[in-house]
């Protein structure tokens, strides 16, 4: 049985830094993802943290140095709530790895994404009381929990640009879907960068740090990089990769699972799609022949630049193999790559390839 209060069919891909998500029929029953099948990506176990004690500190490139309490947080700022939904750089790693190896990583299916409700204080406002100064360009977190690398043990940490800090999506959340956050997902805060990739919504967030540069975490200056194909896990060079940030547009069959065998006639065919940045998704196309001909499909839930939208169409087949494909398009009319090698990378990261899945038709 999985821990954290996961469902029971929930795919842990590691126990004991908690890592795993939803099977895919389970992920798309709901626009907001239940606290039970929300993906989870740690580095570290998840820390035990005492609410009374913790702290939030707010430094670096600021004219006020801020160190609160929860109570003081909540009482001081106003309640912000957003929709939002995470995903994970690694989402559809799997895919990248049967291309050509990825050394180290998890394996990810389509399963590292999830929605909720957020709820917490507005980042932006607390950077403005601290007063950043115009030295600041970027905003650093760092977590209470303890990665174990290189014989070095540190909280993960990470950053992004000034001015994504300031935007009033930017949250420190405390609440996911109208409950305190679980441990497992950040509590007692967290920050919640929507249209980011996962990686830069630090949980356990205990010191916010206005500064010059980007964070020199590993895990912003060396991890969480897209490097030229060209190079291998073996070769490659920190220094040669760029730092990820915003989500490229993507979308993901969900049903039927990938070698169904289904009947001759009407067949519903349903999934997700995601934009990034401030961008949404604008339209979903689904093709049973991979490729050569397209139908739209109906796009279904709220329009948001900060969340998954969930799609289906429904195609009618006669009995033969047929490979399912869907591709998806945002509000600046970015699509998706049509083949996985046009995007392979040694870490695995942002695969948003045309996602195929083969069935047969009796």
């Amino acid at each position: 049985m999985p821990r954290f209060g996961k469902h029971a069919r929930f795919i842990v891909h590691e126990e004991n830094c908690f890592n795993g998500g939803a099977p895919l029929e389970l992920l798309m029953q709901t626009e907001i993802t239940p606290q039970a099948l929300f993906f989870v990506r740690n580095h570290a176990p998840v820390p035990e943290i005492d609410p009374s004690a913790f702290r939030l500190t707010i430094d670096g490139d600021v004219e006020n140095t801020l160190v609160l309490s929860l109570d003081e947080l909540r009482s001081q700022f106003p309640d912000q709530t957003v929709t939002a939904t995470l995903q994970c750089a690694g989402n559809r790693r799997h895919d990248l790895a049967d291309y050509a190896p990825i050394a180290d990583q998890l394996n990810w299916g389509n399963e590292a994404i999830s929605s909720a409700v957020w709820t917490g204080v507005s980042l932006g406002e607390v950077l403005m009381v601290a007063g950043v100064k115009p030295s600041a360009n970027h905003v650093a977190f760092l977590g209470l929990d303890e990665v174990k690398k290189d014989d070095a043990t540190f909280g993960y940490g990470s950053s992004i640009p000034l001015g994504k800090a300031l935007r009033p999506e930017a949250l420190l959340a405390y609440e996911m879907n109208g409950e305190p956050l679980p441990a497992v997902h950040g509590f007692p805060l967290r920050v919640v960068v929507p249209g980011y990739i996962g990686a830069r919504s630090v949980k356990w967030v205990t010191r916010i740090t206005a500064q010059a540069q980007p964070s020199d975490n590993y895990y912003q200056a060396v991890a969480y990089k897209l490097f030229p194909p060209q190079m291998t896990a073996e070769s490659i060079d920190p220094e040669a990769g760029w730092m990820l940030g915003e989500l490229s547009v993507n979308s993901v069959i969900c049903l039927p699972a990938a070698d169904s065998i289904l009947k001759a006639g009407s067949l519903v065919v349903s999934g997700y799609a995601m934009a990034g940045g401030e961008r949404s998704v604008a339209r979903v196309d689904v093709s049973s022949d991979g490729g050569k001909t397209w139908i739209n499909a109906e796009l279904l839930g709220t329009d948001s630049a900060w969340t998954w939208r969930l799609w289906r169409a429904e195609l009618t087949l006669v009995p033969g193999d047929y490979e399912l494909t869907v591709r998806a398009w945002d509000t600046a009319a970015n699509t998706q790559p049509e083949a996985v090698r046009h995007v392979w990378n040694a870490m695995g990261y942002m695969n948003n390839a045309w996602h195929r899945v083969k069935i047969r038709v009796v």
